[in-house]
């Protein structure tokens, strides 16, 4: 079963793209490039439901939403 979840990805000061995934606390991965780092959150992700499907704990339902892209004008 494909699940989705929100994945928040932030490059630190030392330039390593960190990603976690906030409906799985503790779910965080990185990589140096920001593909890299999801392409490991996923990994992680799909452990860290291992883990809770072995342990009985429940999984968090999918995300249902959407990321649109809006423009504005920039006044001064």
């Amino acid at each position: 079963m494909r699940r989705y979840f929100r994945v928040e990805i932030e490059q630190d000061e030392d330039g390593v793209f960190v990603a976690t995934v906030p409906q799985l606390p503790g779910c965080v991965s990185d990589g140096k490039t920001r593909k890299e780092a999801i392409e490991n959150v996923k990994d992680a992700i799909a452990g860290y439901l291992a883990s809770l499907k072995k342990h009985n704990e429940p999984i968090p339902p999918s995300i249902k939403e959407e990321v649109v892209s809006a423009s504005y004008l920039q006044t001064s």
